[in-house]
């Protein structure tokens, strides 16, 4: 039987690679394939099973670990999104009585949001269904390999994030203005 490396799969980012090309290329585009191959599968499964997305199942697992609710621009930041995005997901969460608006008492302009009682009981469901998919999705690796992958990958995240701060310090040391990223989209 061939090894998974030789199996021919679906096109996806790893089809962009050479025999040649440097291990930690191969790596990081083997970790985008699959976070992208698991999100997918998260999008479809919400989309057929809750006639939802995942950018509305994302703000209401924010609102839902923040039970006394949280600014539209906090969501925002937590998101990384924008105010736009979050205010037409609001709108939709709120017409089918998922969510609350609340005025915030020392900033007339702000409003938070919070979970309806109906928006934590539809989150709790959307929530047991997506951890069951996702353990599924984990499911040809052992207990053992999920807690080595889970360690290397805790081993490699800070050197991530000094990497992103450093790139961050040289672009400021030239002068170049931080790249306004493009946000993912909401909806």
């Amino acid at each position: 039987m061939a090894s998974s490396e030789t199996l021919p799969s679906p096109l996806d980012h790893e089809t962009r690679l050479q025999e040649h090309d440097h291990s930690a290329l191969r790596l990081w585009l083997r970790l985008l394939t699959c976070t992208s191959l698991i999100e997918a599968s998260v999008r479809q499964i919400l989309r057929t099973d809750f006639d939802s997305t995942l950018p509305r199942f994302d703000l209401l697992a924010q609102l839902d670990r923040h039970p006394d609710g949280l600014r539209m621009s906090e969501l925002s930041q937590r998101l990384m999104v924008t105010g736009g995005n979050i205010t037409a997901l609001a709108d939709q969460l709120e017409s089918e009585g998922l969510l609350r608006r609340e005025p915030v008492s020392d900033d007339r302009r702000a409003v938070r949001l919070r979970l309806s009682p109906a928006g934590r009981e539809r989150f709790a469901e959307m929530a047991a269904g997506h951890e069951r998919w996702v353990v599924s999705l984990f499911e040809g690796l052992s207990l053992d390999e999920r807690h080595q992958l889970l360690a290397l990958l805790a081993k490699l995240k800070p050197g991530l994030v000094e990497g992103k701060r450093r790139a961050q310090a040289l672009r400021s040391a030239r002068g170049r203005p931080r790249a306004a990223g493009a946000s993912r989209s909401a909806a």
